[in-house]
């Protein structure tokens, strides 16, 4: 494994090649639930902002959301926010080295954990993301079925015993099971001639590689319907509010939600001209989002739009915290829509 990884592994990724903790929990966090190509070009604006957990650590909130807008899951950002600040105020600054301390921090899971650990450290602690539970699951046949807590213990167990003796292995071993998962052993193909440990592969022998990992319980889809409320005054100026820190878009900015057309219309007072966008589902992991935006303008002095929120120049909104349907929306002037997966 550690061998194929020097050889054939991923090598010239940004976050790769570097005992920096900031740098790989950085890295770790942007890539939960989110592509590789996506984060190569968030991390380098990221860093160039914040280079350092001190300067992420005394941030405003607003600023941390507003260049991670467009990434999705936001709950990662504002926990990166307040685990750089405990890093400060808890350990001085500097990351703990342990994976049992790592783990106390906010939106620092088991996993993530001991990735900083054996990245930075060398601890000898497995990591057991998505990539890595289809390589284990595989290679050793394990046809638990993964929706039951007790079964994924039994994995972690598994994944630690396997763990290289040599402690300055782990970063190269655990880059490895990442490369194997992202390249190779991936979830409906299998290049099974191009994987280090094909011939241990129990999958593989009974030609069932693509049966496991076993997850019965499905997350069950919803859907919902929201009214945009675009109003904008005389100046060009938008009415934005900043979202509540808990559901859809949290502590975001974004154009005023309402359930119903007639709510979002009495919201919005009398305007010149009403506008209605053409409509449009956005789709979050497990929800569906039909938005239906309805542009108000005026030439004239308007009225404050019966709904919390403040008028935003035409030149600040950009670098405000927004979500992506929005900022879509105000970029291209509601002419064009784009539909992607986003996560809330």
């Amino acid at each position: 494994m550690v061998t194929w990884q020097r050889e054939h592994g991923r090598q010239s990724l940004p976050w790769q090649n570097t005992r920096d903790p900031y740098r790989v929990w950085l890295s770790e966090i942007m890539l939960q639930q989110t592509q590789v190509t996506t984060v190569l070009d968030y991390f380098p604006r990221f860093l160039g902002r914040f280079p350092n957990v001190a300067s992420l650590a005394a941030a405003q909130q607003d600023d941390v959301l507003a260049l991670w807008s467009g990434l999705g899951y936001y709950s990662r950002a504002r926990n990166l926010h307040k685990c750089a600040q405990q890093v400060m105020a808890r350990f001085g600054g500097s990351f703990p080295d342990l994976a049992e301390d790592l783990q106390t921090l906010p939106g620092i899971g088991r996993s993530t954990a001991a990735a900083i650990a054996a990245f930075c450290f060398h601890e000898r602690a497995a990591i057991l993301d998505g990539n890595v539970k289809r390589v284990l699951t595989r290679v050793l046949a394990f046809g638990a079925d993964m929706a039951v807590a007790k079964n994924e213990r039994a994995l972690w167990d598994l994944a630690q015993a396997l763990l290289p003796e040599q402690a300055a292995n782990m970063p190269r071993y655990t880059q490895a099971l990442m490369d194997l998962g992202a390249t190779v052993c991936l979830p409906r193909k299998v290049q099974c001639d191009h994987c280090p440990v094909n011939a241990l592969c129990q999958a593989k022998s009974a030609g069932e590689a693509l049966a496991y990992p076993v997850k019965t319980r499905k997350l069950k889809r919803t859907s919902a319907t929201l009214w945009l409320l675009w109003a904008v005054n005389e100046k060009g100026q938008v009415w934005l509010q900043k979202r509540p820190e808990k559901g859809i878009w949290a502590g975001l900015f974004s154009l005023p939600v309402f359930e119903s057309e007639q709510d979002l219309l009495a919201a919005g007072g009398q305007r010149q001209k009403v506008e209605y966008i053409a409509s449009w589902k956005h789709v979050l992991t497990h929800r569906d989002l039909y938005l239906h935006p309805v542009k108000l303008t005026t030439k004239f002095a308007v009225p404050t739009p019966a709904c919390e929120g403040q008028w935003v120049d035409a030149c600040d909104w950009p670098d405000l915290g927004l979500p992506a349907p929005v900022r879509t929306l105000l970029v291209n002037g509601g002419l064009t829509q784009v539909n992607g997966q986003q996560t809330s």
